[in-house]
């Protein structure tokens, strides 16, 4: 089992930052791909990030390429993701999730992640 706990979420205005975190314990950590999704009133959950184990590759869903970078600390079991211009689009209930996916072109798929954070409120104003 793994736990996820993500923090960092917030108000802040367009063009403005927040940097989100997660927490995770239980599994080795270190060997699991990581992933911060989204989910919009209305709308599905949808991929925002992904990282894998080693911190080398990485995946942006277009939306967020330029603006946001996902980046982990195996160490400190901890993965982060630093989201830069704001737009309200980007406002969404964001989760942190993980993945025992060994195959790098699986990560943005939603059900390929066993476990999930409860999700962070991130509110973008205009």
């Amino acid at each position: 089992q793994v736990q996820l706990v993500e923090s960092g979420g917030g108000l802040v205005q367009a063009g403005g930052s927040l940097r989100l975190s997660c927490a995770a314990s239980g599994r080795t950590y270190s060997s699991l791909t990581m992933g911060w999704f989204r989910q919009a009133p209305g709308k599905e959950r949808e991929v925002v990030a992904a990282i894998n184990w080693s911190g080398v590759r990485t995946y942006y869903t277009d939306s967020v390429k330029g603006r946001f970078t996902i980046s982990r600390d195996n160490a400190k079991n901890t993965v982060s993701l630093q989201m830069n211009s704001l737009k309200p689009e980007d406002t969404a209930v964001y989760y942190c999730a993980a993945s025992a996916i060994t195959d790098w072109d699986r990560a943005p798929e939603r059900r390929r992640y066993n476990y999930w954070g409860q999700g962070t409120q991130v509110t973008v104003s205009s």
